[in-house]
């Protein structure tokens, strides 16, 4: 009898996804505005966790997940995305594996479900592979005897990096369905998108282009030199983001994943230290209360980076960063110029507009420095390459 219930549960999940492919295949307007791309959406979101997010980054054991009420009058609308780089496409695995985008979006949402805290983790593992021999899984490679030092055990990623165990889980359901069709740079983009989508309360909703390779090359020093540390002024943050392919925007755009997610005292005990920095003082005088005064590896505790929703992707970032209620100097410095300063006030006022601009500037950072065959693979392991 589990036998056949294991069949039976298979039939209607794949079922369930060719169906989700078949019915959104008209509409999406990408085929005639850019020739011959011609995307096809991927299956409806399904397996949405009951509870709500927790605080991002980091594992909240603890906290309570009270049920999410569902999306109101049918399906949230997607945000329309710029076109996909020549070497990706819409709908990629259509065909050679119709399940994939539904099955990591069911790993993702079982995690968020039993531990809300790891959606934050899954968003900060997209910008840290992306910004970091470009978006291509070398985030997730483990040390080897050849290559001891991966860009996993850097500082940035170590120990704050979370969510690796979602992309195995969904790895490994992809190789069940699909061996050696999905590779794990899609896995780590396709999660990112979907915890964007949980914890902001399916209003961030977009299609993902698809095909990446995963690349083999993964290095500590790369990881060091090209992810811009919470310390960055302004000028510094622009000229990183630049490198990438990325504008003053998309700067302004994706820090706002600092809504949720927590971060350690290390990361900003300058900020409420003597003298003290623009930081709100009350906001200062809590932090000063939950660090230590000279944080280290071993006592470096975390905090919430939004005190006001940190359950929840939304826009109160900006509004933090105008109150001067913000953890880092990066943050702080969107105020430093006219042009950061103005979006901030634009993102803070207008209600869903910071939500569409985020996942346009997901999209387009999802296609940095893409890999292809010369360089590129798809993994059988996500943790090792072939």
């Amino acid at each position: 009898m589990q036998k056949m219930a294991s069949r039976l549960g298979v039939g209607v999940l794949i079922l369930a996804a060719l169906l989700g492919s078949a019915t959104a295949q008209a509409g999406y307007g990408y085929a005639a505005e850019y020739g011959k791309i011609a995307p096809s959406p991927a299956a409806a979101p399904e397996g949405a966790p009951t509870g709500s997010p927790g605080y991002g980054g980091y594992p909240a054991d603890n906290a309570a997940a009270p049920a999410a009420a569902p999306p109101q009058g049918g399906a949230p609308a997607e945000t329309p995305v710029p076109p996909p780089a020549p070497t990706l496409r819409f709908g990629f695995y259509t065909r050679s594996c119709p399940p994939a985008e539904y099955l990591v979006k069911h790993a993702v949402a079982n995690a968020i479900r039993n531990n809300p805290g790891i959606g934050a983790g899954l968003i900060r593992m997209a910008f840290h592979d992306c910004f970091v021999q470009g978006c291509d899984a070398s985030i997730l490679l483990d040390p080897t005897p050849a290559n001891p030092r991966p860009e996993k055990v850097s500082g940035p990623n170590f120990p704050s990096m979370r969510g690796f165990d979602v992309i195995d889980a969904a790895k490994a359901a992809l190789e069940r369905f699909c061996p050696g069709v999905v590779s794990c740079a899609d896995v780590v983009q396709f999660a990112a998108r979907d915890a964007a989508f949980f914890l902001s309360g399916y209003k961030i909703n977009y299609r993902l282009p698809a095909g990446r390779l995963d690349g083999r090359v993964s290095l500590e020093t790369d990881a060091l030199n090209f992810l811009p540390p919470p310390s960055f002024n302004l000028s510094e943050l622009v000229d990183s983001f630049k490198v990438k392919g990325l504008d003053i925007d998309d700067l302004v755009v994706l820090s706002g994943s600092h809504s949720v997610g927590r971060s350690h005292c290390s990361s900003f005990s300058d900020r409420i230290s003597t003298p003290p920095s623009d930081m709100d003082p009350g906001l200062a005088t809590v932090l000063k209360g939950q660090c230590p005064a000279n944080p280290n590896f071993t006592n470096d505790p975390t905090v919430a980076q939004d005190v006001i929703t940190p359950n929840r992707l939304d826009n109160q970032y900006y509004k933090n960063v105008l109150r001067h209620k913000v953890l880092f100097k990066s943050d702080a410095a969107l105020l430093t110029s006219r042009q950061t300063a103005r979006e901030v006030a634009n993102n803070a006022a207008v209600r869903g507009k910071w939500e569409h601009k985020f996942a346009r500037a997901m999209v387009k950072m999802s296609l940095v420095e893409i890999k292809d065959a010369t360089n590129g693979e798809i993994r059988n392991n996500c943790r090792v390459v072939n």
